[in-house]
């Protein structure tokens, strides 16, 4: 088999434009997450997390017009070229392959008065206007399942290239926050009153968050930083309701821990899902204790940026990389008391710890649910 290697990336959220601007404000326990009002498309105040406006309009200014790029696709093309900054992939290659991970895309373009053309809104039309930014002559790869679309996005494109289809994969991630996007979540009453805390007893909800994130991977550059495997299965519990065995989830980290060929003993740490409702954190912890991972240190990124939706499993993917390159650990932001049946270990203070192996999870509506092992080597 062939081993696929992690070569670059970049996160984009309120918290900065590049990863390392993320990681400084996260290393300082600080959160995008704030209370909205009177925004064009909500008039009703929330708590969210959204990406700057103004600095957005600069940054993209320098590689892009921004008047032929929807908010959308200038966050995706951001990222993306920023983390092929610091890397030698040839995008221009048959050989490379973008991947595109979003659960909405262009939705806000569902509105009569925008001004750009309104086939835009299907994902296949974005995502094909992103990778022809960078001369890509591959048709691109869409991923987009619910909340799982990024882990999913990871695993997909481990497997192609292990498989000698592709070199090099350039998976990116993003969601913005639309009139859609809020009113689906708020008719489901699941948007906190606050910042959210993740497997807190008094977690009340998520906070969305806007956010792009890219992960590149390789079989012909190497790094110290190697994709295991990956698992995704569907418990087809319910259209929005988590299983309440876990069962999905756990089923999907046998089966990484399995393919990859190792003990649950061996993750050192997982990077969970933790999207502060009260059904998904208490079956995540139920899932994690069935795979017998108790032992592994558990966090949650949404209380520093909001779930990004397509963005979130790449975006906390590079978060979690970062720990696993530095041996530092970054505490669940608000989480105080626990608030799940089982015994998790949940991260209260930024640490350092020695690293080895560490597990991605997601999680998403319809059931379905995906992990991920990253080794360093």
């Amino acid at each position: 088999m062939i081993e696929v290697f992690v070569i670059s990336d970049n996160i984009i959220t309120s918290l900065g434009f590049d990863t390392d601007e993320n990681v400084s404000n996260i290393k300082r326990y600080k959160t995008g997450i704030t209370k909205l009002k009177n925004l064009e498309f909500w008039t009703e105040p929330f708590f969210a997390s959204l990406i700057n406006s103004e600095r957005l309009k600069d940054e993209f200014s320098k590689i892009g017009d921004i008047q032929k790029f929807t908010r959308f696709e200038q966050i995706c093309i951001f990222s993306a070229s920023n983390a092929l900054n610091n890397c030698s992939v040839n995008t221009n290659s048959s050989d490379t392959i973008f991947i595109i991970s979003t659960t909405k895309g262009n939705i806000d373009l569902l509105k009569h008065n925008c001004n750009f053309d309104y086939e835009r809104v299907y994902i296949d039309k974005a995502s094909s206007i992103i990778s022809s930014f960078f001369n890509n002559p591959n048709t691109p790869i869409i991923v987009s399942n619910a909340c799982i679309s990024g882990v999913l996005a990871i695993n997909t494109a481990k497997r192609l290239i292990s498989s000698g289809i592709y070199k090099n994969a350039i998976i990116i991630g993003g969601d913005i926050i639309s009139e859609f996007v809020v009113s689906g979540f708020q008719s489901f009453k699941s948007l906190s009153f606050g910042p959210c805390k993740p497997f807190d007893i008094a977690r009340d909800g998520l906070s969305l968050g806007e956010g792009a994130s890219t992960i590149i991977l390789s079989s012909e550059i190497k790094s110290n930083i190697k994709v295991l495997e990956g698992a995704s299965a569907n418990d087809a519990n319910h259209i929005s309701g988590p299983s309440k065995t876990g069962e999905g989830l756990y089923i999907s980290i046998e089966k990484a821990l399995n393919f990859s060929g190792i003990k649950a003993i061996e993750i050192d740490y997982i990077s969970a899902h933790g999207t502060a409702t009260p059904y998904n954190d208490e079956m995540e912890a139920i899932a994690i204790s069935r795979a017998g991972l108790l032992n592994s240190y558990v966090n949650s990124y949404k209380g520093y940026f909001g779930h990004t939706l397509g963005a979130a499993g790449i975006a906390e993917s590079v978060l979690a990389i970062y720990s696993l390159k530095y041996n530092f650990l970054f505490a669940s932001l608000g989480f105080e008391n626990k608030g799940v049946s089982e015994d998790l270990k949940v991260i209260e203070k930024h640490k350092e710890v020695k690293l080895n192996k560490i597990l991605k999870i997601a999680s998403g509506f319809g059931g379905c649910n995906a992990s991920i092992i990253f080794d360093k080597i």
